[in-house]
């Protein structure tokens, strides 16, 4: 059996010239859709619905979620800050959608996997936060914004022995693109650091005792097609979304 993905979209709620202007639309990057028909999954692009009960019967109804990347940031009173730097946030739709989604598949052992921005709100739903902009509150002189294309490899991140990043990669130092300017401050308290960047900036989390919950900073969508190391990460998370799957049908 195929197992279902449920992928989150972008959304732009009317204000966004770069997405549709002001007819609400969503947007997501057909990347992520791709990698996970080649890991062997169905994706399904999911609704941003307000619902709770919907998002219940989705959530039912679905062997894995990908959090997946956001250009605006997820608005700092979520984690307690005043936004200190004039970056777009991202809208209540998604957020409100993702964090619950987050927090759900966490209590109800759904396979997850969150791709940067999706990273970003695993922690900050599960209490965690965040770094609003790396360069501005920690002069790391590693760019974490890579002027590189996203299928280029630009920086190491440390893997922590034991862990399930650790298990999937085989490796104590990979090798990722990176694309973002904020990252995750303090690990929300269910959570491990996973992954670390040569400056400290913390690159990948997951939850311990949890049989996939597991968020990278980096794009592997864009990687996995050239790197087997990329690739893994994709067939790891269908592999445990493809147990709940098989537990679902028996």
């Amino acid at each position: 059996m195929r197992p279902i993905i449920g992928v989150t979209p972008d959304f732009n709620a009317g204000d966004r010239e770069d997405m549709g202007g002001r007819e609400p639309t969503y947007f997501l990057r057909a990347r992520y859709v791709r990698a996970i028909q080649d890991a062997g999954g169905i994706p399904l692009i999911l609704p941003l619905t307000a619902d709770r009960q919907t998002r219940r019967s989705l959530l039912e109804d679905l062997h894995g979620v990908l959090l997946t990347g956001s250009g605006p940031d997820l608005p700092p009173r979520l984690y307690g800050e005043r936004q200190r730097y004039p970056f777009r946030v991202v809208s209540r739709d998604r957020y409100d959608f993702e964090l619950e989604m987050a927090r759900r598949a966490a209590e109800e052992e759904v396979p997850l996997l969150g791709i940067c921005g999706g990273m970003q709100a695993m922690n900050v739903a599960l209490g965690g936060t965040l770094i609003q902009d790396i360069d501005s509150e920690t002069g790391t002189p590693l760019s974490h914004r890579s002027p590189s294309p996203a299928t280029r490899l630009c920086h190491r991140v440390e893997v922590t022995a034991g862990t399930l990043l650790h298990r999937i990669s085989g490796r104590r130092v990979i090798r990722v693109n990176s694309s973002h300017h904020q990252s995750v401050k303090r690990t929300a308290p269910s959570l491990l650091v996973s992954g670390v960047a040569p400056d400290g900036i913390i690159e990948a989390i997951e939850l311990r005792g949890h049989p996939f919950f597991l968020g990278v900073q980096w794009h592997p969508e864009f990687l996995y097609e050239r790197h087997e190391l990329h690739r893994r990460l994709f067939h790891a998370f269908l592999k445990a979304a493809k147990t709940r799957a098989a537990r679902a049908d028996s």
